[in-house]
């Protein structure tokens, strides 16, 4: 029954280091498998937070702009707001697809 196994599989401490690493891969707590997923999670989570804080800074460059240019925040108003002066026309063209 044992002569078909190769005699390195037959040691006591082979197995033992077998079935350690089987159980560290798959069934543990902290097992590979879920350490490479929380690894893959934390690079995922630092490339968002890369996007959001440039996201932040080009936000807060508006901002300073808006504030220190009143051109600036009128351009920005007529823009996303459609607001105009007093006795001015407004026409919205919009292209079709």
């Amino acid at each position: 029954m044992w002569s078909g196994i190769p005699p390195i599989l037959r040691n006591k401490y082979v197995i033992a280091l077998i079935v350690v690493f089987v159980w560290l891969l798959f069934f543990d707590n902290y097992s590979l498998i879920q350490h490479w997923r929380l690894q893959r999670e934390i690079y995922d989570l630092r490339r968002q937070q890369e996007f959001y804080l440039e996201e932040i800074r080009r936000d807060s460059m508006a901002i300073d702009r808006l504030q220190s240019d009143p051109d600036a925040l009128e351009r920005y108003a007529r823009e996303k707001y459609l607001m105009k002066r007093e006795g001015e026309d407004v026409y919205i063209i919009t292209e079709e697809h």
